[in-house]
């Protein structure tokens, strides 16, 4: 694991790639498009409302009474349920693709779990003291998306990603939840982190207890310790691991990968050129958006097209 301090200014450089830069990279679909809500949920269990965004396919409105997959996609620290569509070009990318025939139509969902901690705000996807984020997300957030929208509200047809916090964070839900979400694809992925390693703390004590939190949830550890029955478990999963090979997060992504092999559990794994920012991470949509597609049933890719 590479110096916390690299690692901070790696996640700082999440916000400081050209949305020019992108764009260029991307084609302008010319049929229908896709469309952002946002919305707000009030959580007894957090105490507080939370937003988050739901990306409804091009024919949502037109076809009532059809229902869709539905992909929750996980966002990094110190961002929000913004990240996804304003950095990452989420929107742009599944438009083009839906419309070329790689991908099906599906509902995509980003929760907000975030904010700048150093100015109080918790971040992360697990339970932490007084963040149960994690009950918040399968007792009160995941069943109030599942009974708003139209999602098909099915195992085969749910899956989960996410970047840096958020490719730790749908890892875990994949590893402690594997009844709930057919695949899962992690990029750039906090698996772990060692006694020293994480964002400088500067005294805010929920930056303490996220660092000491993601070391007790290590992906990697869960793997090791897990029994017989739990592995067969995963093997179900369709697992992705995505990091460019200048990302700080690589060792710990590439350990994860390994220890997945030597457990016996199929994972693929893609290494490209690339750092800990937002011009990889709108890239690796073009791969992670299509092997979603793969893992969902046959017939709602046909039914989709």
């Amino acid at each position: 694991m590479k110096h916390c301090i690299i690692f901070l200014l790696s996640l700082f450089a999440i916000g400081s790639v050209s949305a020019q830069r992108m764009e260029s990279a991307q084609l302008i679909p010319t049929g229908p498009q896709s469309r952002m809500v946002v919305d707000s949920i009030s959580s007894p269990t957090l105490g507080e409302t939370r937003t988050y965004t739901v990306l409804l396919p091009r024919n949502y409105d037109q076809n009532p009474d059809k229902r869709y997959p539905v992909l929750y996609l996980l966002h990094g620290i110190m961002d929000t349920n913004e990240g996804w569509y304003r950095n990452g070009r989420v929107k742009s990318v599944m438009d083009k693709l839906v419309e070329s025939g790689e991908v099906c139509e599906m509902i995509v969902v980003t929760p907000n779990a975030g904010g700048n901690i150093y100015e109080g705000v918790w971040n992360g996807y697990f339970n932490m003291p007084g963040w149960p984020y994690e009950d918040f997300f399968f007792n009160e957030f995941l069943p109030h998306i599942e009974s708003r929208y139209r999602v098909i509200g099915d195992r085969a047809h749910r899956a989960i990603g996410g970047l840096s916090m958020g490719g730790g964070g749908s890892t875990i839900y994949g590893q402690r939840h594997p009844d709930m979400f057919c695949a899962v694809y992690a990029m750039s992925a906090l698996m772990d982190l060692d006694a020293n390693g994480g964002l400088p703390s500067y005294g805010q004590e929920k930056m303490k207890i996220f660092n000491r939190t993601v070391r007790e949830y290590s992906t990697i550890d869960f793997v090791r310790r897990a029994n017989d029955e739990t592995r067969e478990k995963l093997r179900s999963i369709a697992w992705f691991v995505d990091c460019g090979d200048d990302d700080v997060l690589f060792d710990v992504d590439i350990a994860f990968y390994q220890t997945m092999r030597d457990a016996g559990i199929p994972c693929q794994l893609r290494v490209r050129d690339g750092a800990h920012n937002w011009e990889y991470w709108n890239t690796a949509l073009y791969t992670a958006l299509p092997y979603f597609t793969r893992a969902f049933t046959k017939e709602t890719y046909n039914q989709s097209k």
